[in-house]
């Protein structure tokens, strides 16, 4: 408890996705949790919304999951073109890490083969290499994934989580939005080791003071 806890998201939903019910039973247990986005993909949204919803989405739906509303972030680097803007998002997380200080990182999987999504997770190792860092799993991109860390989640959990990927109107089009996917998904992670829901994570670091 009373832990900070950073959770990077290449763009707005992949933190919710890869784990908000993990966020959930973190700021249900008192912990801090920023959420940061480094982009909201206008150039990728649908025409009949406006190009910035994603913005206004991902703060209702981190809201959903206990992240306060001063405590989501979103950047404005321009989805599918992170590996030209290296630099300048290493530089972001050097100033997320001297300014929060956190405890936890969570970060995509460094197999991750979007071509942001892998800056992120690359980038991020270089920016919180003393720090505990876990790689959430976002199956459709991951080429390889470890399964070295679960985290346990309650039915609060799981209904927050996708209550949350409710917010995206602008995404529910996509077939890994759909709430028997995500159900199923957490379901299969649980049965792993036991348990009725579980999300898991790939350990990248973990410091034990």
């Amino acid at each position: 408890m009373n832990k900070t806890i950073l959770v990077l998201a290449p763009h707005t939903d992949d933190g919710e996705l890869g784990c908000g019910g993990t966020i959930a039973k973190l700021t249900q247990e008192g912990n801090q949790v920023i959420y940061v986005a480094f982009s909201a993909a206008e150039s990728s949204v649908l025409p009949a919304f406006p190009s910035d919803i994603l913005r206004d989405e991902v703060k209702l739906a981190t809201q959903v999951l206990g992240v306060k509303y001063d405590d989501c972030l979103v950047f404005n680097f321009e989805v599918r073109r992170f590996p030209d803007q290296r630099q300048e998002i290493l530089d972001k997380l050097i100033y997320l890490g001297k300014k929060y200080s956190p405890d936890i990182v969570f970060l995509p999987s460094s197999n991750d083969t979007h071509q942001d999504h892998h800056v992120i997770a690359h980038e991020g190792f270089r920016a919180f290499k003393r720090t505990t860092m876990l790689g959430y799993e976002l199956p459709w991109n991951n080429l390889d994934f470890r399964t070295s860390c679960f985290i346990c989640l309650s039915e609060s959990d799981v209904n927050s989580k996708t209550r949350a990927l409710h917010c995206y109107n602008s995404q529910a089009h996509r077939d890994y939005f759909s709430e028997s996917f995500i159900k199923s998904w957490l379901v299969t992670r649980g049965a792993q080791i036991g348990k009725q829901y579980a999300e898991a994570f790939e350990v990248i670091r973990w410091v034990i003071n």
